[in-house]
């Protein structure tokens, strides 16, 4: 996912795909390049492949990310970034990769189901609604690039049941983007505060016991309906720690959440 600032980055935005444009793909088995888009990657997870991944493998949150997660932390943004981490062996190959190809992929990553696009987020300015945007951009071995079927970037959405994925992200990058200041203070990313936010975010099992066990609830006011929802929705739980970490970090008014 690019953050991309409208007038700092001119240039790369005259090379996106715009709206109802066309570019011709086809992946298959029959492709000599078959899989090989699977090994050596820097493959960023945002919070919805977390949960739909650990969902599918049947493990909690935090086993997903001490099992197939490497954290890192970039002098650019104050919030880490979330990368799979490849197995260890000779190619570095996806841990979800066998002879047969995936063995996730109905719950493969939002960043799985774009390629051979890449996706961005564009910021007009501080008060504008982010805006997706496209690039066509396959690797020079990849030969789907040159197969005749023809998609626009909402048809491969849709083909590739990426559309709940792509909401999800750009909820995500919403909240990202306000990281770009740091608001840490002297404690710092892994102070509580940090540890907090990145839990409410990635770590929602986790979360979800820090909401119903401690003392949360006594703090702050949430409907009953919303914590029916959360109490028992992965996804209604996410969205409530976007609004959370806006509220918690930000102060950004949530109506969901008030303090007691």
């Amino acid at each position: 996912m690019k953050y991309i600032d409208a007038k700092a980055q001119k240039g790369l935005l005259e090379k996106r795909l715009l709206e109802g444009e066309s570019f011709t793909f086809l992946c298959h088995d029959g492709l000599g390049c078959f899989t090989q888009c699977c090994r050596n990657l820097n493959l960023f997870l945002y919070p919805y492949d977390v949960l739909r991944l650990k969902n599918r493998l049947k493990i909690s949150s935090e086993e997903f990310l001490d099992t197939y997660v490497n954290i890192v932390q970039r002098e650019s943004n104050s919030f880490p970034d979330v990368l799979l981490r490849m197995a260890e062996n000779d190619e570095r190959t996806c841990p979800f990769l066998d002879e047969s190809g995936c063995i996730v992929y109905p719950d493969r990553p939002d960043t799985c189901r774009t390629f051979p696009l890449e996706q961005g987020v564009l910021f007009e300015g501080p008060s504008e609604r982010a805006t997706d945007v496209y690039f066509f951009k396959p690797p020079d071995f990849c030969l789907g690039q040159h197969e005749s079927q023809e998609w626009t970037t909402e048809s491969w959405a849709d083909d590739q049941e990426a559309v709940s994925y792509h909401k999800m992200t750009a909820k995500w990058s919403e909240v990202k983007a306000l990281f770009q200041s740091d608001p840490w203070g002297p404690e710092g990313l892994y102070g509580k505060k940090g540890k907090m936010t990145f839990m409410a975010t990635y770590n929602l099992d986790k979360f979800r016991d820090f909401i119903f066990k401690s003392s949360f609830l006594k703090r702050y006011k949430v409907k009953s309906d919303i914590l029916k929802k959360i109490r028992e929705d992965d996804l209604a739980l996410m969205k409530f720690g976007f609004g959370w970490v806006k509220f918690f970090v930000w102060g950004i008014k949530y109506p969901h959440l008030k303090p007691r």
